[in-house]
Order: C-alpha cells, then structure tokens, then sequence
C-alpha cells in the first residue's frame, strides 16, 4: 500500500511497525499452505532465466521482468532506516514503509512476497526472464529507488510493484496506480498505461475483484509522488489487490489458492502487453 508520507510508531495503513514481520509466509491468513519463501527468490538485480521449453518457442522468451513485492519483513523493527530520506525526482520521501495488515494479522510484505513468487514461476514457464526486487521476507528494504534502479538496470521490457491497500473498511476493490511524467520519466509514461490497462483488464477478468469503489477511475489511478514510478525508466507500475481493511477483500487475500489466481491473472496480463 502506498498512502504517502513516512512511517509512525502503531499498526495500520503504512503508518506504522508492524507487529508480525518476522517474514513468515508458510501460511496464508486462512491456514491454507503457501510455497516456500524461497521459490523464485533471487538476489536482487540477479536475473533468473527460465526454465528448459524443450526447444520450443515460449510466449514470453526473450522478454525481461522485474516484479517488486511491496514492503519487507523487517521493515516494522528497523524505523530509522526506512525512514530515511531519498530523492525521488520531484522531492524526497521515506526510503519504503511497513505496509498494512488484515485485522488478523496477514501482513502485506507477506502477501506481496507470496504473489509476486508464484507469479515468477509462471513467468518462467513461459520463457521470460524475471527478477524480484528483494530475495526474502525478512530484510530491511531496499528503498523505493533501488528497486525502480533494478528495473532500469536490466533494461526490463515491464516491471510491477505488488501492493495490497489499507484503506478505510468501506472500501473495497482494486486498482492500478499509472506513473505521471515528472520529465525524467516521460519516456515510459505512455507505455506504462498500455501495461496498466493489460493488467487491470486481466485481474479483473481472472479474480472477479471489482474496481475500487474509492480511489482512481475504472481502477486507474495517476500520480507523481510514488519514487518507484518517477525514477523508473522502463515501462512500470502498481496493483492495489485490494483492500486488506475490508472483511471481504482480506478474506480473499489471505487466501492462498485465491494468491494464485491472482498470479495467474497477472501472468496473463504480462503475456497481452508483451505479445
């Protein structure tokens, strides 16, 4: 979740140190089994390739990724190193945040890591070559503009920050957060709103999680305060899954076979905007 501004002492809607980031994500929320941390993980800015196609030609081969899972475990423990200053184009901000939670303590960093894994391993499957922005659960970090730097490095052809929001519990549905130019990014602008819209349409077909009734129009919010969208280079931008405030919206969330059809949806909507 990205509200803006840096993180407080307390719990809730990225203001404040959580008080479950010691990184597990064995379970969901719901009890259900979830793939090991380390399935897909690489170093960050290391480069997985795919695996073996038996030589055939794979929807994605030769396409680079980079998926940023929102957040870190140990971010909660650690305030004044995520609270430190840096410069995102346009102004400075906090170097990340501790993300939200469900009311029964499902945190985002956790879910974020679960996703953006089993969306790797299908990516891969699919002859692309993918990179994660953290390679664990646990660490502090890194900051918004080490991962818009990974990106940027790799000369990625697409790069998605997965987030989960803390809106108020009213709320509920998702959104895709689109980068405004600030100039030094005006070159990916345009192509992370065609990224934007794949995505939003094929989350939308393959989870059923309605628009957000409170934030963006038709699930597509622009701003230009976001480091990870203003110091990225290649074409990028956010999911809001959906609201971890809201009893149906975190149910779903916290669910790992839901988890996966949130990646598998994401999966599709990558493979739209590159064929």
């Amino acid at each position: 979740m990205h509200r803006g501004g840096p993180a407080v002492a307390g719990i809730a809607l990225c203001l404040g140190a959580l008080t479950a980031c010691n990184g597990s994500s064995g379970t969901s929320g719901g009890g259900e089994a979830a793939p090991p941390p380390t399935a897909g993980a690489t170093s960050p800015g290391e480069l997985k390739s795919p695996a073996s196609a038996n030589g055939r030609a794979a929807p994605l081969d030769g396409r680079t990724i980079v998926i940023d899972p929102g957040h870190n475990g140990g971010n909660g423990s650690h305030p004044s190193e995520i609270n430190k200053q840096v410069k995102i184009g346009n102004g400075s901000k906090a170097c990340d945040t501790t993300g939200t939670e469900t009311r029964s303590g499902y945190a985002e960093h956790a879910f974020t890591w679960d996703v953006s894994n089993r969306l790797a391993k299908i990516l891969r499957a699919r002859g692309a070559k993918v990179a994660l922005t953290r390679e664990d659960d646990k660490s502090v970090g890194p900051c918004v503009t080490e991962r818009a730097a990974l990106g940027n490095k790799l000369k990625a052809d697409a790069a998605l920050s997965i987030h989960a929001d803390g809106a108020s519990s009213s709320g509920h549905g998702f959104h895709i957060i689109e980068p405004i130019s600030i100039g030094r990014n005006a070159e990916m602008v345009s192509g992370s709103a065609k990224l934007g819209t794949a995505l939003r349409d094929a989350y939308h077909d393959g989870t059923g999680v309605p628009y957000s009734n409170y934030l963006g129009k038709k699930a597509i919010d622009r701003r230009d305060d976001l480091g990870g969208l203003n110091m990225s280079k290649v074409p990028k931008v956010f999911i809001e899954c959906g609201n971890m405030q809201n009893k149906g919206d975190a149910a779903k969330l916290s669910s790992a076979s839901f988890r996966q059809r949130i990646a598998d949806s994401l999966a599709e909507g990558f493979q739209k905007y590159l064929s």
